[in-house]
Order: structure tokens, then C-alpha cells, then sequence
């Protein structure tokens, strides 16, 4: 039925919407583990410690880091699964790993099967930044996509707040009773969920992809824009089937592909050593130099709070505003704190007193920014900038450039503010938020509503020539 000339809408996203949710489990036991640290810590620290000891500060700061360098052999060994076995496989082993933290974690515990623990939540870890935005960027309509994307981000900052929730109020044993079924739930209910319609494409289960792409869209599979999708996907597959194996040299050699590239690992660096990561962990202590009073359960919630409020913005905008003013925004506003920070804390050792309240609001800020552009638009970016066939291998380098990154961030950062006072490093990341607001703003390219083709035109300049002729 038509009204003035406009047709109704065809078919829906509730699928989509359902297996994104599905899928985004993953990332919310993932933001249960990460923010298990820290309110378990003092647990085990202390003289009820699980282990039968308190643990010293050097065996916490081994636990508490080992995901991060395992979560670079998670990607390794995701690059396998992905292309092989397939997006909806690999959900699957995630889940796997991530029920054996919490297994691994309710056994007798030792310094040792925490650790243990702790690398299989880097793992797989390793796999949600990886995978999941992969796949829903594979189910997802273009209209919708960043919505969908930005899901992840939000699920993965609310498995943080509710582990803080949980970990101020309930004992050790309970809060792991309580978390241990969602990995396993999420195992179990995804033997239903579909594999990715371009995947089943590239091994050759076309009326597949099309009964899969049909249900996604709430569409017959007959439906013409069913039929022209799936030719698309098809097209696309058969002449990267035509080329010889695609190696890195081979990405380098393809003026799109190569740019992509480049841009991604400065937007890569940008997000990895912003600063935003080292605010979350440093974070009493430098609300206790700010000199405010916050009691320490507030202290330890306005971390959590301040990422999911900034999930929620970009939720809500980046389908109507884009990835590049979300992203362009967030690192400027980090390096405008960051100056201050920097600045503050100079100007405290000549004995210039800034107001504390400004140091609290600016972390948080700061703070706001990760947790809603500069950690989940990055990996929201990737899947959509690059082409299907080399997005895994592509997206699977830079998320082990960012985990490592993050890593070094720490390190550096903690050897600076030791060092030379938290000042320099705080001015180091002034700089990388420049850096990273002007790679943005100034060679990105849009991503929004956008086939992956009309971006590698842009990235070619076809499109200005277009506009020139």
C-alpha cells in the first residue's frame, strides 16, 4: 500500500537486532572479566584471600596484565578460525574460553590458575575485537550498521559497571556463580544464530547465504533486493577468486587497500596510546592527587558510569552524525584534557593550586571519550573500510597492533609518571590525541551508509574526479 506517492518499508532489522545482542554477549563477559581487577583485588590482597595468602603487588600487576599480551595470540589464532571455519564458529570458541575463566577461576585458587585464567580472558578478548564487529558489520543493512556496531561497546562497558556493582556487594565465590552461565548460555544459543552471509558465500553455499540474508532482513527470498545483495557479494567474490593469493605485499600494491591500511594503523596508534587507557587504571590515584574527597565506592563506579554514558551517545549518533565527527571529537576533546591535566599538575609543583573539581570532571571526561569514540570506533571502522576478503587478515594485524599498544601505553606511562612526573606523560598524550583528531579530520574517510566499494572509490579519488569532470 502506497500514501502520496511513498512505499511502505519492506521487511525489518528485528533479526538483526537479536543476533547482534546474541553476538555482543561475548563483548559483555568480556567487560565482566576486565573489570573483575578491581574489586577483587583488595580480596585478594587480603587476609581472606581465596589463594590462602595476600598476594603481593608484583603478583596482581602479573595477573592484571596478562590479557593484554594474550589477548595478540587470540587474534593469532582467530585469524585461523575466522577465514576457515567461519564468524559464527569462532563466536563459539570465544564462548569456550571465556567460560574457562570463570571455571578455571572458581577451582582451588593459586597465584598460577589465576594467571591461567587471566590469559584465556586475553584470548578471548583477542576474538571480540576481531570477530564480533566482523560479523555484525556482515549481518547489518547499511542503514543500520553503526547502530548495530555500536552495541558492543555498550555491552562491553555494562559488563564492567555491573562487575563493579557486583563485586562491591557480594563475595568472591557468589559474584563467580553468578557470571559463570552467561558464556555458556551464549555457546548454547548460538547454535541457532546464522554464519555470516558473505562467508557462506566465499565456500560456495549461495541458496544458503540467501535464506540467511533473507531472514536477516525479514524479506522473501525471492525478494529482488535479496537476490541483487547476494549477486553483489557474489561478484565481488569471484574476482577476488580470479587474483592470486592476496598477501600483505599484495595489499600494499592496491592503491585502496594500502591507504585503508595506513590510515587504520595511525587511527590504531591514535586509539591505543591515547591515554584513556592508563586514566582507567591510574584512576585513584589521581583522584586522590586532585585532592577531592569521593568516597571509594563512588571513586570506583564513576569509571564504568562515565564509558557506558559514552556508549549510549554514540549509539544514539552515529548512524545520524557518522564515525568521523564521533571519532574526530572524542580525540580532540581528550587531548583539550590531557593539556589541562598536564598543565594542573605542572603548575602544582611551583605551588599553583588548580581547583580539584576541574581534575575530577576532566578525567571523566576523558574517560567518556574512550569508553564512547576512541576505544569502539576504531573496530567499528575496520570491518567497514575494508574489503571482505582481506578484512580478516587486515582487521586481525591491527587488532594485535592495538593490543600491544595498550600494553606499552601502561608500561610507559607508569615508567614516566615514576620518572619524570605525570606530567610529561600526560603531554605525550596531548600530542597523540593531535595526532589522532587530525588523521581523522583530515585523510578518514566517511563510513557511514556506504558500500565498501564507493569507499575504496574515495579512497582511489575516483570520487573527485567525478565532482572535477
Amino acid at each position: 500500500m502506497t500514501f502520496s506517492g511513498i512505499s511502505e518499508p519492506k521487511g525489518h532489522t528485528k533479526v538483526q537486532w537479536a543476533v547482534t545482542i546474541l553476538c555482543n554477549m561475548s563483548m559483555l563477559t568480556y567487560g565482566l572479566q576486565c573489570g573483575w581487577m578491581s574489586p577483587m583485588t583488595k580480596v585478594l590482597q587480603s587476609e581472606e584471600s581465596p589463594t590462602g595468602r595476600p598476594l603481593t603487588d608484583s603478583e596482581i600487576s602479573i595477573i592484571a596484565s596478562a590479557p593484554s599480551l594474550a589477548g595478540v595470540l587470540g587474534v593469532l589464532m582467530f585469524l585461523q578460525i575466522v577465514d576457515r571455519y567461519g564468524r559464527k564458529v569462532s563466536v563459539m570458541v570465544m564462548a569456550v574460553f571465556q567460560a574457562l575463566v570463570w571455571i578455571i577461576t572458581l577451582l582451588p585458587a593459586s597465584t598460577t590458575s589465576l594467571i591461567v585464567a587471566r590469559v584465556c580472558c586475553g584470548i578471548a578478548g583477542g576474538g571480540c575485537f576481531h570477530v564480533v564487529p566482523m560479523y555484525v558489520k556482515e549481518i547489518a543493512q547499511d542503514s543500520i550498521r553503526g547502530t548495530l556496531a555500536s552495541v558492543g561497546a555498550l555491552a562491553q562497558s555494562f559488563g564492567v559497571l555491573f562487575m563493579y556493582i557486583l563485586g562491591g556487594f557480594l563475595d568472591y565465590y557468589t559474584v563467580l556463580w553468578i557470571v559463570v552461565g552467561l558464556p555458556i548460555v551464549t555457546f548454547g544459543l548460538f547454535f541457532k544464530a546464522p554464519e555470516s552471509p558473505s562467508f557462506l558465500v566465499k565456500v560456495g553455499k549461495d541458496d544458503e547465504a540467501a535464506a540467511t540474508l533473507a531472514l536477516l532482513r525479514g524479506m522473501d527470498v525471492d525478494d529482488k533486493d535479496i537476490r541483487q545483495e547476494i549477486d553483489a557479494i557474489k561478484q565481488t567474490d569471484e574476482y577476488f577468486r580470479s587474483l592470486p593469493d592476496i598477501s600483505i605485499i599484495t595489499v600494499f600494491k592496491t592503491k585502496a587497500w594500502r591507504k585503508a591500511f595506513l590510515i587504520m594503523i595511525m587511527v590504531i596508534l591514535g586509539h591505543a596510546l591515547n591515554g584513556g587507557f592508563s586514566i582507567i587504571n591510574y584512576a585513584a590515584t589521581l583522584l586522590a592527587d586532585s585532592g577531592v574527597q569521593i568516597s571509594p565506592d563512588l571513586q570506583a563506579l564513576s569509571i564504568p558510569i562515565c564509558m557506558t554514558v559514552g556508549s549510549l551517545i554514540t549509539m544514539a549518533c552515529i548512524d545520524k552524525l557518522g564515525r568521523r565527527p564521533l571519532l574526530g571529537t572524542a580525540f580532540g576533546a581528550t587531548a583539550v584534557v590531557f593539556a589541562y591535566l598536564a598543565t594542573s599538575t605542572l603548575l602544582k609543583q611551583y605551588g599553583w593550586i588548580t581547583p580539584g573539581w576541574i581534575n575530577v570532571v576532566s578525567m571523566m571526561i576523558a574517560v567518556c571519550c574512550y569508553g564512547g569514540g576512541v576505544s569502539p570506533l576504531p573496530f567499528i571502522l575496520m570491518p567497514e573500510i575494508f574489503n571482505f576478503q582481506i578484512r580478516a587478515k587486515l582487521m586481525g594485524y591491527l587488532v594485535m597492533l592495538a593490543w600491544f599498544m595498550c600494553f606499552v601505553q601502561l608500561i610507559a606511562f607508569s615508567a614516566l609518571t615514576s620518572n619524570f612526573g605525570a606530567h610529561v606523560g600526560f603531554f605525550m598524550f596531548v600530542v597523540v590525541n593531535v595526532f589522532g583528531a587530525a588523521v581523522v579530520l583530515l585523510v578518514l574517510p566517511e563510513t557511514k551508509g556506504k558500500s565498501v566499494e564507493e569507499i575504496e572509490r574515495e579512497l582511489r579519488g575516483e570520487v573527485q574526479k567525478d565532482i572535477e569532470k
